[in-house]
């Protein structure tokens, strides 16, 4: 693995990393009411776009990273309805 790639799967572990307090904090108080479901759609949407773009450059950092981001976004999202 060369350095760029390294940088960027690093980068990526952060970044997807960051959503998991906000998932378990959401699902230990059963209350996603400060999370605005405006921010929460057009994210999943991005991250959806950089699982395609990442794919039309075969960037396993950039495909891999942007997949879990989006599941774990997806998670949250989900709970956002079911504590309504």
């Amino acid at each position: 693995m060369d350095l760029t790639n390294g940088v960027g799967l690093i980068a990526g572990m952060l970044t997807t990393i960051a959503f998991l307090p906000q998932l378990l904090k959401t699902w230990q108080s059963r209350s996603a009411e400060d999370i605005s479901l405006g921010m929460l759609s057009t994210f999943c949407i991005g991250v959806f776009l950089w699982i395609i773009y990442g794919l039309s450059i075969q960037s396993v950092p950039v495909v891999l990273a942007n997949f879990l981001t989006l599941l774990l976004a997806l998670m949250i999202l989900i709970l956002k309805f079911k504590f309504q």
